[in-house]
């Protein structure tokens, strides 16, 4: 059954930038693409060799592991950014890119850009948006099984896989994004999810002929531990903020935060300016906070300010359901 989306037009406030300004932060860059993306997977290649140095001493292996991971799951937020096509000057760079992490993040990205570009355009104004709905109930459980080992996720988004793989699509909001009739786009995400499958039976089935136990472990299983610091960051974005709303300052959330996580995050702590300004590259964003934090609400400086004020909201959140955060806008510019 289809989705019935409203397919309103949404008159999303934006403030204002100079022209000029904002077609300067709009150009993409191969070098600051290629620093980002090359500085990330070395940390990847430099902790997974280690790893695979101690891989005989379990005492040692475990914490780097931890380490390896915490940076490997990043690369999920590298496929959102080569999704929207915004961080090389050359094209050819973002969409091998977007290939290479797609399929070292078991992401596929036909269905994430098709979702994705939803939510930009009904940022959490359902039923159009469903890749985000709010009020999320995020437990301690889901962060200690998202910031440890989540064997769960894997196995979802094995069967997941094996299922677009067969041509197989369920629940309302996939069908609403692939429908029938949209047999290209099918077609392209159902290769997608058969490449996804060989490729990884392929690593594993070297792993197992070889004795390397330790190879899928790196590659196969990257993205399914050590997510602590991603769910921390990424949960940041909606989590608590109000619907239904044409004004990205009160459904999405900027922290500020330290410049290496910033770096991990790919920027993405800078999410309302992302929202308002779907084009700026990520390296960019920091520039672009400056030029309009002035009509911004607080923005927290820190991931434990902000989790604390997330924490609060979602315990009212429990008590009442209905309960939405709204933070305080400029006085001398507030959207209604």
């Amino acid at each position: 059954m289809s989705l019935k989306c409203s397919r309103r037009t949404i008159g999303w406030y934006r403030t204002a930038v100079p022209h000029e300004a904002i077609q300067a932060l709009n150009k993409r860059s191969d070098l600051k693409g290629l620093l980002q993306i090359g500085t990330h997977i070395t940390l990847i290649i430099l902790t997974g060799l280690l790893a695979w140095k101690v891989q005989d001493r379990i005492y040692l292996l475990l914490p780097i592991l931890f380490c390896y991971g915490t940076f490997y799951v990043f690369i999920l937020n590298t496929t959102h950014e080569m999704c929207h096509n915004s961080v090389f000057k050359t094209r050819f760079l973002n969409s091998f890119f977007l290939w290479l992490f797609c399929f070292m993040g078991w992401r596929n990205h036909v269905l994430f850009w098709t979702s994705h570009a939803e939510h930009h355009k009904y940022t959490l104004h359902q039923p159009d948006d469903l890749e985000v709905v709010v009020p999320r109930m995020l437990t301690l459980k889901d962060f200690i099984c998202s910031g440890l080992v989540d064997p769960w996720t894997l196995c979802a988004t094995v069967r997941q896989t094996v299922r677009h793989s067969l041509g197989k699509f369920e629940g309302e909001w996939e069908n609403h994004l692939l429908p029938s009739g949209d047999t290209t786009k099918r077609r392209r995400l159902v290769y997608w999810s058969r490449f996804l499958l060989a490729g990884h039976a392929t690593i594993i089935g070297i792993s197992v002929y070889l004795g390397l136990w330790l190879l899928p472990v790196l590659t196969t299983c990257g993205v399914f531990y050590g997510g602590w610091l991603r769910f921390l960051c990424n949960n940041t974005q909606h989590t608590g903020l109000k619907d239904d709303v044409p004004d990205f300052r009160l459904c999405t959330r900027t922290v500020i935060l330290n410049p290496f996580f910033r770096f991990l995050y790919w920027h993405m702590n800078y999410h309302i300016e992302h929202h308002m300004y779907i084009s700026v590259p990520c390296y960019n964003l920091g520039k672009l906070h400056k030029l309009i934090k002035h009509e911004l609400p607080e923005c927290h400086n820190g991931l434990w300010p902000a989790w604390k004020e997330i924490i609060s909201i979602l315990k009212k959140q429990r008590v009442d359901p209905e309960y939405q955060y709204l933070p305080d806008l400029p006085s001398h510019n507030t959207v209604k």
